[in-house]
């Protein structure tokens, strides 16, 4: 695909994710491989990602989950939050745990969980009258009760108003879980974090895959561990 003159030059990071986008060959069947390619290898990329994430923190998550069971047993909920996109993350967490889709052994029971993205009016007057740094530490200082769960989620690990968040949990002695990719950013430094996990790919595109893989997994050995204590 040529550009007009007038359209501005991709930058080197864009042309590396769709090259056949960008490349001067007229031969179409040329461009349909490159396509193939591109695509199984994003396919190989993020089927590999999984599973080192899964080997390395499989039992890190098991132990993380029972933690969320006993939580929701004694009656705790789940407050989720995140940016952009990891705010539709959140609110896609929170809708597994109160609208669950039916799975083995029948549909799984709904669990109280909310998004602390959900309330525009709300999100908008803190960001304007206090500021975006607290819109999620405020709404936890306001909502939270002993027992609940709060679930963060960043692509970078960075986000000012998750570090404020998880400190403000902390002093409630909520449980907190940290989702984050590359290197875990400033949320691997953190002692009010009780379980993070952190997807190690330089990709934004992958880490946010494979975030969603993680957090689907949270909500459904969650549900399993408490569908556990309740047998007869």
């Amino acid at each position: 695909m040529k550009r007009s003159d007038e359209s501005p030059a991709p930058t080197p990071d864009i042309q590396s994710l769709y090259p056949f986008l960008y490349s001067d060959s007229s031969d179409i069947d040329a461009v349909f491989e490159q396509v193939r390619k591109s695509t199984r290898d994003k396919a190989r990329e993020i089927v590999e990602l999984r599973k080192s994430v899964f080997d390395r923190d499989g039992g890190r998550l098991l132990e993380c989950t029972a933690a969320m069971a006993r939580r929701f047993a004694d009656g705790g909920r789940l407050l989720a939050f995140g940016n952009g996109g990891s705010s539709t993350d959140a609110q896609d967490l929170a809708s597994l745990f109160l609208s669950p889709a039916p799975g083995p052994g029948g549909a799984f029971p709904p669990l109280p969980a909310f998004a602390l993205t959900n309330d525009v009016a709300v999100i908008t007057a803190l960001s304007n009258d206090v500021g975006f740094d607290v819109v999620f530490a405020r709404q936890i200082a306001a909502f939270a009760r002993p027992r609940d769960v709060v679930v963060g989620l960043s692509t970078s690990g960075n986000s000012p108003n998750l570090l404020r968040a998880f400190d403000e949990a902390k002093k409630q002695d909520l449980l907190t879980i940290g989702i984050a990719g590359y290197d875990g950013g400033k949320m691997a430094e953190l002692d009010s974090v009780d379980h993070l996990f952190v997807v190690p790919s330089p990709s934004v595109h992958r880490v946010q895959e494979a975030q969603t893989t993680l957090y689907h997994a949270l909500w459904e050995l969650t549900v399993t561990y408490l569908r556990e204590r309740t047998k007869p």
